[in-house]
């Protein structure tokens, strides 16, 4: 994962797996990688199909995922002519998809067959992907057959997912944790998620937009306006991937640096019926910080250190500690921290924890900061060192990271502070022609 850099869905349109997937293909990763998971799922006969395809003029990228068979898993049902024209795409576990009632041992393998969680479960833990993927795929597919298990009044073990609906949901739900892994993302943010409105056909009659699973699996999650989207705009696969992805809301801001379209199976006239992925990283050039202040005369000198690392952990920017004289003469120091408002409560707890201090002042500031991003320089000793870079109005500005520094100095037995004039050298002249605030490439 790369510090800093995040993806952010703008589901305006919906949300569902195959619409995920055709986006982090647009946004740069290689179709060879997807279509090669199958295999690596243990379904080597099952092909991946990627077409450009316009929605509503806008280019975007289809997948679809084949059975042997030429089985896929197609849309939801609508009910009535206006919503049958506009219906989303890809229910993948709706209620005429799951049989819960099924008894647990009915197993089937083949076309028209049926797998629950512990096939799902064995199914991800013999897959060719990180361990990492694994876990936050199980968790996906245990919080799925809750939400099914909690609608259909049974347990979560005897949910029961058709043939297609299951390979597709694994190609979907594995490949989407792994392509933001490949992504290099450190954190996935959405914005408010449309869920459509109308009606769909279920195997027990006529269901209102959205889906039980899915208000079941968006519990929490910020839903936005409907807009022009009638029918089924976000599938319980997208809801769920939503959750394992742990997306809350993107930060105040941030600069981009890709953008992807996915687009769903549907094309109506009046809006593109694709998702909107965008990679970014946080730009905190200008914003709102609070100021974090306490006067100190009863900490040894000793222990300031460790506040100072107890307060950049809780979320502090930027610390500072200059000595003081306090009350009857005696001395003292005053710690002030800079923090984002989201940290404040955490700043100012680890005052309290790790200070003697009875009390904190904080402040309201507007803090403004040169553009900012990170390169890698190679060392002498072939260790990367990162280099912070600084787009100032007269050009780039480095500054060498100073433990990369001080690591590669003493594997070479060379001072520091030479160590790291060379390495500011390299990344100057690497930098040279860059644009302010222009961002490295994925």
């Amino acid at each position: 994962m790369m510090p800093g850099r995040l993806a952010i869905l703008d589901p305006a349109a919906g949300l569902s797996g195959d619409m995920l997937l055709g986006a982090l293909l647009d946004a740069g990763l290689p179709v060879d990688w997807l279509q090669s998971l199958p295999a690596r799922l243990g379904f080597a006969d099952v092909e991946i199909a990627v077409h450009r395809v316009l929605r509503c003029g806008v280019s975007a990228t289809k997948v679809e995922v084949r059975l042997p068979s030429g089985a896929t898993e197609g849309p939801s049902p609508a009910y009535g002519g206006e919503v049958a024209g506009h219906a989303h795409d890809h229910a993948h576990h709706h209620p005429h998809d799951a049989h819960p009632h099924e008894p647990q041992g009915h197993h089937h393998h083949g076309p028209g067959g049926h797998r629950h969680l512990a096939d799902l479960l064995a199914i991800v833990e013999r897959a060719e992907v990180t361990a990492t993927v694994k876990a936050r795929a199980a968790h996906a597919f245990r919080l799925l057959c809750e939400a099914e298990g909690r609608v259909h009044g049974v347990a979560p073990e005897s949910v029961a997912l058709h043939e297609v609906g299951a390979v597709d949901a694994l190609v979907d739900i594995v490949g989407v944790l792994e392509g933001f892994e490949r992504l290099g993302v450190a954190r996935v943010a959405t914005r408010p998620v449309t869920l459509g409105t109308g009606w769909v056909r279920a195997a027990h009659g006529v269901m209102a937009v959205p889906a039980p699973v899915v208000t079941q699996l968006l519990a929490g999650v910020e839903i936005g306006p409907n807009g022009p989207v009638t029918g089924e705009a976000t599938t319980p696969t997208g809801a769920v991937l939503l959750r394992a992805l742990e997306a809350g809301p993107p930060p105040a801001r941030w600069r981009m640096l890709a953008t992807g379209w996915g687009a769903g199976t549907r094309d109506p006239h009046d809006y593109p019926n694709a998702l909107r992925l965008l990679v970014a990283e946080e730009a905190a050039e200008a914003g709102q910080v609070i100021t974090v202040a306490a006067d100190l005369d009863d900490l040894s000198p000793e222990y300031m250190d460790p506040l100072r690392e107890a307060l950049v952990a809780a979320g502090g920017l930027d610390v500072q500690v200059w000595a003081t004289q306090m009350k009857k003469g005696r001395p003292g120091f005053r710690v002030e921290v800079i923090c984002d408002t989201g940290a404040v409560s955490a700043v100012t707890e680890a005052f309290f924890l790790h200070s003697t201090t009875a009390g904190v002042r904080r402040s309201v500031a507007e803090r403004v900061t040169l553009p900012r991003r990170q390169i890698e320089v190679e060392a002498p000793d072939g260790s990367a060192v990162r280099v912070k870079v600084l787009d100032t109005p007269a050009g780039p500005r480095v500054k060498a990271e100073f433990e990369d520094v001080r690591r590669a100095a003493s594997a070479l037995g060379r001072p520091a502070l030479e160590m790291a004039r060379e390495i500011e050298a390299r990344a100057q002249a690497q930098v040279a022609g860059t644009a302010p605030g222009r961002s490295r490439s994925l």
